[in-house]
């Protein structure tokens, strides 16, 4: 089975909100990210990324890159002496960068996301991590982030 056909039944079984009028994978990844499933939420958004060339690209680029950098906090966090896991951090700021940089300029709100919110909570990660010298992962399990999209569109 592709990868693609495998990604659309996952999102399939995701339980979502049809109500909201969003795209699945675009509903998806945020029910992935709200259970600390990062990787999967990246590979969800990614699968719509990479089919749609529309005017939230750069959008959803940046929430895939911002799930890749909770990516990087978590398998640090899991794994803090690995040797590859271990030097997570680094990256996981670039990410942080990287995807406000592309949802900014989508701010205040953009499909039904608090843009600016995310914003903040990207900055205050990568804030902490470079004020430590990049030593001190303030990612955990137990105070995970959420993201909620608003009723409203």
């Amino acid at each position: 089975m592709k990868k693609s056909d495998r990604l659309t039944a996952y999102v399939e079984r995701l339980d979502t909100d049809p109500e909201l009028g969003l795209d699945p994978c675009y509903r998806g990844y945020f029910t992935c990210f709200n259970a600390g499933e990062y990787y999967e939420a990246h590979d969800v958004l990614e699968h719509l990324w990479l089919k749609r060339r529309d005017e939230n690209h750069a959008f959803y680029k940046g929430l895939i890159q911002i799930a890749g950098a909770f990516v990087h906090l978590k398998l640090q966090s899991l794994h803090p002496d690995h040797p590859k896991h271990g030097r997570r951090l680094q990256p996981a700021v670039r990410l942080f960068l990287r995807g406000i940089e592309h949802i900014a300029p989508y701010g205040p709100r953009h499909l039904r996301l608090d843009v600016t919110a995310l914003c903040r909570l990207c900055t205050k990660f990568a804030n902490e991590i470079a004020a430590s010298d990049f030593s001190r992962n303030p990612w955990t399990a137990a105070q995970a982030p959420r993201l909620e999209l608003s009723a409203q569109p």
